[in-house]
């Protein structure tokens, strides 16, 4: 999740540089890069410099203007040399925005043009005088982004540490986390921050992954056991096999969806970047009719400078950047800003069965074979297809046998929804549905009663048995579907490729009153787009392997536990919950609900000052320092607008974990 390098000739603030990443930007390898290169570095140092340099220079000649008022040529030409210190950037930064044309290059522009009227008048403390505090105000603006820059340091600064990298002969060598490779097996002692995403392949302990998913409860690992990036471990020695490293980790999916999120625009954003040059045409013919009609320069001057829109552009980047830290401080990962606009439109909720209501650690309840079949033979060949599957059922009947106990499978495949087809000497094997075995032509006897998921299998187009699996309720699944429905949500909808009776009971326990059984994927994008052709703006709700068409189908994509689906997860989601934790979709919502009215409002802010000061300023209230003036309150403006956005990152639904998070929660606040 790379990002583009920002642009840092803006006179103003753009969502290209609304969020200053030097020296902890984009992370390589676990450690923070500087997104600006040396030479972009150089030049924003260098217009803070000649700004700073200029305001000295334009103090001496105002000193001297009042105190020696007979003089007042020499105050003039003082600050004209102020005057040309900052003239250079301003007229470069124009230059650079007429070549690349967009909504924020308008400032750049609308600066310049306000500059040589300047000039061109001789009110040359002015023409000094209005870069300076647009450059200065355009500095202040980029540090106090939301705290954006600390947020992604202290991000980065939970995978820099050095990690002990175990070698073949059993030693270990000390590395930087930059260097870990996946595959690489380290060795995590108690006190240490996991470095990379990986799971464990010896020994046990308690991770606190506050930090990263909101659990202030912290999380068992053994072998087997995933752990994420930035995880602290509590207590015992683990040895972990890396998995993703750098920006496929945890931690730099985070970062990557924060600069992400800078991109977000609302549609007043977008219908201005949309009509950017006759925006601009506009702006000049007010400022031309204000000359015209009042022959005073003053109030032209602030016309140009009152017409920067700021204020619009940041509205929806600053927004966005503090939900996704805050979302991300709860768990949740936001996969682009479709959620600005979307999850708060929600109007129901498709669920996956089995993953997502339930656990989806399904054990292998019974066997029960065909008269004349041998219960060992039917586990047996079950395994060895299901090895092949990465179906919760098919790993599930995979992980009753252990791996010398399987047969010899050849030509092993999956049918998506179906299940899974072989070879096992020279006979055809399936494992899978009734439907299935209704494909391959093979007589099936009626299925067992049993208040859970059953799979048959075949050998040789012989039916020889059923396996007979349980599953459990996932315990937030209730609370979590009660929640959504005070929130307005009443459409509740179950899809699943489990018997009907199942499903049916399931969704009874959990309140959900339209249930849709045995669906294969496709028909279960079919439900989601006929939800949708009924007027709804359905959340869709699966583990992000089995439900990928579904997901994509949905207004809102949700994929459980983006730490097990990982890739596929984000892949085919909008949202990722980091848990399994249901409880998160309700947070979800209310999240999107603050973010878009945060959203209104600064539009209304930027919009309101905007018009507001160009109304004052064609009027010639401002006075003599017009420009001046509307230079200082077009910043205010943007700050007020920053400010009101900051207080989304007050929003906290993870109780006690604020006293215990070094992560996402030191991003402090505008």
């Amino acid at each position: 999740m790379s990002a583009a390098v920002p642009d840092t000739d803006a006179t103003c603030c753009s969502p290209a540089t609304a969020l200053p990443l030097p020296p902890g930007g984009q992370i390589t390898g676990g450690r923070p890069v500087a997104l600006l290169d040396r030479a972009e570095r150089l030049l924003l140092g260098l217009r803070l410099t000649l700004a700073l340099a200029a305001l000295c220079v334009l103090i001496v000649a105002g000193g001297m203007w009042l105190l020696f008022p007979a003089d007042i040529n020499v105050a003039e030409l003082v600050a004209g040399v102020a005057a040309v210190l900052v003239a250079v950037p301003v007229f470069v930064e124009a230059w650079n925005s007429l070549r690349h044309p967009s909504l924020h290059g308008i400032t750049d522009r609308l600066v310049a043009l306000a500059l040589i009227a300047a000039w061109a008048t001789g009110d040359l403390f002015t023409a000094a005088l209005l870069p300076i505090v647009m450059t200065l105000g355009h500095i202040l603006e980029e540090r106090s982004m939301l705290g954006s820059h600390e947020a992604v340091r202290a991000l980065s600064r939970l995978t820099e540490a050095d990690s002990r990298r175990l070698l073949p002969d059993g030693s270990f060598e000390i590395v930087p986390s930059a260097e870990l490779r996946v595959g690489d097996l380290i060795e995590l002692r108690a006190g240490e921050r996991v470095p990379a995403d990986g799971i464990v392949r010896r020994g046990h302990s308690s991770l606190d992954l506050a930090s990263l998913t909101g659990e202030s409860v912290p999380v068992e690992v053994g072998e087997g056991g995933q752990v994420l990036a930035g995880g602290m471990n509590i207590d015992g020695l683990l040895h972990i096999e890396l998995t993703r490293v750098g920006e496929e980790s945890t931690v730099g999916r985070i970062i990557g969806l924060m600069r992400e999120a800078e991109n977000a625009k609302p549609p007043v954003t977008r219908l201005l970047d949309r009509y950017a040059g006759q925006y601009m045409a506009l702006v000049l013919l007010v400022a031309a009719g204000t000359w015209f009609i009042t022959s005073n320069v003053p109030a032209m001057l602030a016309v140009l400078v009152a017409s920067c829109p700021c204020a619009l552009v940041l509205a929806a980047p600053s927004t966005a950047v503090a939900a996704i830290a805050v979302a991300a401080r709860h768990g949740i990962l936001i996969k682009g800003s479709a959620f600005l606009e979307h999850l708060s439109e929600v109007s129901s909720v498709i669920f996956d069965k089995t993953g997502t209501i339930t656990t989806g650690d399904l054990r292998l309840a019974e066997v029960r074979p065909m008269p004349g079949v041998d219960p060992q033979l039917l586990q047996r060949l079950g395994a060895s297809l299901g090895a092949a599957s990465n179906h919760p059922l098919s790993r599930a009947v995979a992980a009753s046998v252990s791996k010398e106990n399987r047969l010899e499978m050849e030509d092993a495949r999956e049918l998506g929804g179906f299940g899974v087809t072989g070879q096992y000497r020279g006979k055809a094997a399936a494992l899978g549905r009734a439907d299935l075995f209704q494909r391959l032509d093979i007589v099936v006897p009626a299925a067992p009663v049993h208040n859970g998921p059953i799979a048959g299998v075949s050998l040789g187009g012989e039916f020889l048995g059923w396996l007979l699996f349980f599953d459990q309720l996932r315990p937030s699944a209730a609370p979590a579907i009660q929640d959504l429905k005070e929130l307005g949500i009443e459409r509740m909808v179950l899809l699943t490729g489990d018997r009907f009776p199942v499903a049916r009971q399931v969704a009874q326990e959990v309140g959900i009153d339209n249930v849709y059984a045995e669906m294969l994927p496709e028909q279960k994008m079919d439900r989601v787009m006929q939800e949708i052709k009924l007027g709804h703006r359905p959340m869709v709700v699966g583990d992000g392997i089995n439900d990928t068409l579904a997901l994509r189908a949905g207004a809102v994509g949700v994929a459980m536990g983006a730490q097990g689906s990982g890739d596929v997860a984000l892949a085919s989601a909008d949202l990722a919950l980091m848990t399994n934790d249901l409880r998160r979709l309700g947070t979800c919502i209310r999240l999107s609900r603050r973010c878009r009215w945060t959203i209104y409002v600064n539009v209304a802010i930027g919009v309101g000052f905007t018009f507001g000061l160009i109304i004052l300023a064609g009027a010639g209230v401002l006075g003599v320092e017009a420009p001046i003036i509307a230079a200082l309150l077009h910043n205010l403006s943007t700050f007020i607008g920053l400010g009101n956005a900051g207080r989304l990152l007050l929003f906290d639904e993870t109780p006690g974990v604020a006293a215990q998070s070094p992560g996402l929660l030191a991003t402090g606040s505008s």
